[in-house]
């Protein structure tokens, strides 16, 4: 029997939650399982995992193989390179602070990221906003250089009809 540590779709309609566990590989994607592992939340910001990595590195140690996609939460969370590291034969203490080091890795990259998409937010609204204060000055330049058009004309009229108003002068 060929068993694999996969996911097993959960939740509503476009609201996914994956169940990571492991299963006979012959066996449909959400049918009975052996054992579950843990929790992956793809659709929450940021992602939410909860995994058992105890539970995981005994089913790998039998032999279990993951999916792509599992063999990637795993790493992300320090597993895999665990797995890595008691196969060549280092003890459990060495392996347990590697993968608590690319965990805690993985976890700065995340929170990195968040943190650039919120400056790219702060930087959008400080553009938008720069942008609305220059249509603000480019309306108020319209208005005054139409009031000084507007007194220019006045003038304008003024002169004129001052100079009808004068009589002709006299020719000699």
């Amino acid at each position: 029997m060929a068993v694999r540590i996969r996911l097993s779709r959960a939740g509503r309609k476009k609201i996914p939650c994956f169940r990571i566990v492991v299963m006979d590989s012959r066996k449909r994607r959400d049918g009975a399982y052996l054992d579950q592992l843990g929790v992956y939340y793809p659709s929450q910001q940021p992602e939410k995992l909860e995994l058992s990595s105890a539970k995981a590195l005994e089913w790998l140690r039998k032999g279990a193989q993951p999916s792509d996609t599992v063999r990637s939460l795993l790493s992300r969370e320090g597993v895999m390179i665990q797995f890595d590291l008691l196969k060549r034969g280092a003890t459990a203490e060495q392996a347990a602070s590697e993968g608590d080091r690319v965990k805690n890795a993985a976890r700065l990259r995340v929170e990195k990221k968040i943190l650039n998409a919120a400056d790219k937010k702060k930087a959008k609204a400080a553009e938008a906003a720069a942008a609305a204060e220059a249509a603000k000055a480019a309306e108020a330049a319209k208005a005054a250089e139409a009031a000084k058009a507007a007194e220019a004309a006045k003038a304008a009229e003024a002169a004129a009809a001052a100079s009808d108003a004068e009589p002709p002068a006299e020719q000699a």
